[in-house]
């Protein structure tokens, strides 16, 4: 008998060359509070570099792990704070992301772009391959999702398994 719990596929992904970013722009931007406040005091500057400190901070706490689960209903992707469910009745196709340049290494967490004009979501860190699921039906912008996987072979196979006519009767 097959439950919205039936896990098909798990996975849990760290990033040490992302976090390595994300600590270095922590402490570049630390230190560069640091130096202005003794130099200037409390300006705009100094602001700035503290915001962004915080935040980089706040990424190096927060983008550490991606969890990656996928039951007979629903892809969950979890970033920290951060949580994206897609139910599987909403997924169009799954396929590798080929996207290459700035594009695929222009930002790492999550982040939004518009790629051959549809808007997408992407969770994911640097050094690992990606795959982008298209949805039937847009999520507000959103019409498609892109996640990083050491294993991408075995997560579209599972996805395209779920996702297949007659699907939903194949899980015991």
């Amino acid at each position: 008998m097959s439950t919205h719990d039936d896990l098909l596929y798990s996975e849990s992904i760290t990033g040490k060359w992302t976090t390595a970013l994300f600590v270095a722009l922590t402490a570049v931007f630390s230190l560069l509070f640091a130096w202005r406040l003794n130099g200037a005091g409390w300006d705009t500057l100094a602001i700035v570099f503290l915001c962004l400190g915080a935040m980089f901070l706040f990424y190096v706490v927060n983008y550490r792990k991606l969890v990656i689960r996928i039951t007979a209903e629903s892809l969950r992707l979890t970033f920290g704070v951060f949580t994206w469910t897609v139910p599987l009745d909403n997924v169009e196709s799954a396929q590798l992301d080929g996207i290459a340049g700035f594009m695929r290494y222009g930002g790492a967490g999550i982040h939004f772009m518009s790629i051959g004009k549809r808007y997408r979501a992407s969770f994911n860190f640097l050094e690992y391959p990606r795959v982008v699921i298209a949805f039937q039906r847009k999520v507000g912008l959103v019409r498609d999702i892109s996640f990083t996987t050491r294993r991408p072979d075995a997560v579209l196979r599972v996805i395209r398994d779920a996702t297949s006519p007659g699907a939903g009767s194949s899980h015991a």
